[in-house]
């Protein structure tokens, strides 16, 4: 009797275990994506603590499984099958990077699996005709538009455009380029170059002698440094330098120190200084939680991932249901609000509702300086030290 009381009390337990909810998904946490991907596995983590807290997803306690696809492309598309077949998860996450979540696009859709694409903007993604991906972020061609809103109201004119040649940072660059044209700005240079094989300071003096007066460098963390180290090295000093992503981390204002990242703009997703969702201080809130658990400051990809966990939260309740086609049929449908702003998308898959922030540093801070409603310091366009 007391044999099949133990039997009964191990079932019970199994029972309880497997019960959980696996959500999986893989990160760079190492090789060239690892700030942003860190950022991001911090955040999944600080949500699932707090989900479980309130009682998990529908009564069922959250487990995300993260592996590291060591920011490569071809390694992804395994570990997602990975998840999917051997690991049993039920739901999936998106990677950090465009590239990265469009070499996986296909196994979601191979096996029905509805994927938040927490870390990826580029077009071609929703391009493809799949029915599984959903963005988070605007589609990266509309990503400097704001910024690019903001010039011609200030009559700055003369851009340079620079980009990499991975999927994310080229759809940012032909964006700018096609919207700059369409609001009549002046495209003064413009160049596609090879990822991780460029001399910046030679593509600085072109893009001087040009004629430009301000520069864009749409790619990571990487190009956004070497570039402006290289207008320091060749005494540069352009009306205005935007980058993408590096300039919202932390380790931007530590690798380059203050003098160098003054007057740096950036898009941005979010940013702690300003709520973007419905709920009131929000934003402080979810950075007092994340500074106080890792000691450092969230970025956007941070609050993204956040809200991946919030939207998918949402999702699941509409549905009032674990089953994937249900679930996909929310994520199509949702109009809300997450930690970012709110999330709605069109019957590809691509963010409707969201808009970027355009953020500059000033005096060793970043300020919002688009759009007006957010604005929390108006831009500066006196040439950068």
């Amino acid at each position: 009797m007391i044999g099949w009381l133990l039997l009964l009390g191990l079932g019970s337990h199994w029972a309880v275990a497997k019960e959980s909810v696996k959500i999986g998904l893989s990160l760079g946490l190492t090789g060239r994506y690892a700030l942003m991907a860190d950022m991001q596995q911090k955040a999944y983590r600080l949500w699932q603590r707090q989900v479980n807290s309130r009682g998990g997803l529908l009564g069922r306690q959250v487990d995300i499984v993260i592996k590291n696809d060591q920011s490569q492309k071809g390694l992804a598309p395994a570990l997602y099958e990975e998840l999917i077949t051997k690991d049993k998860v039920d739901f999936i996450f998106g990677p950090y990077s465009s590239a990265i979540t469009l070499a996986v696009s296909g196994v979601a859709e191979r096996y029905g699996y509805p994927m938040l694409a927490a870390g990826a903007a580029s077009d071609k993604i929703w391009q493809q005709g799949f029915n599984n991906v959903f963005g988070m972020w605007t589609p990266a061609s509309r990503y400097t538009l704001g910024f690019l809103k903001m010039l011609l109201i200030m009559e700055e004119d003369k851009l340079a455009i620079v980009s990499p040649d991975d999927s994310f940072s080229k759809s940012v660059g032909l964006g700018a380029r096609e919207w700059a044209t369409r609001l009549g700005l002046t495209i003064k240079y413009y160049q596609v170059f090879a990822k991780g094989a460029v001399n910046y300071q030679e593509l600085a003096t072109v893009a001087r002698q040009s004629g430009a007066q301000i520069l864009m460098m749409t790619g990571h963390f990487e190009e956004s440094v070497a570039m402006r180290q290289a207008l320091t090295a060749i005494h540069w000093q352009p009306r205005g330098y935007l980058a993408t992503v590096g300039p919202t981390l932390p380790k931007y204002l530590t690798t380059l120190g203050p003098v160098e990242v003054e007057n740096t703009f950036a898009v941005s997703i979010w940013e702690k200084i300003k709520d973007q969702g419905s709920i009131k201080g929000g934003a402080k809130e979810f950075a007092k939680n994340f500074e106080a658990t890792y000691t450092i400051s969230p970025s956007y990809h941070a609050a993204t991932a956040f809200a991946a966990g919030q939207i998918l939260e949402a999702a699941v309740k509409r549905a009032n249901s674990f089953n994937r086609d249900k679930v996909r049929e929310a994520l199509f449908t949702l109009d809300t609000y997450s930690l970012i702003g709110r999330y709605a998308v069109d019957r590809t898959g691509v963010q409707v509702k969201r808009f970027p922030l355009t953020i500059q540093w000033q005096q060793g801070k970043k300020e919002i300086v688009w759009p007006e409603a957010l604005r929390t310091k108006p831009p500066v366009f006196t040439p950068i030290k």
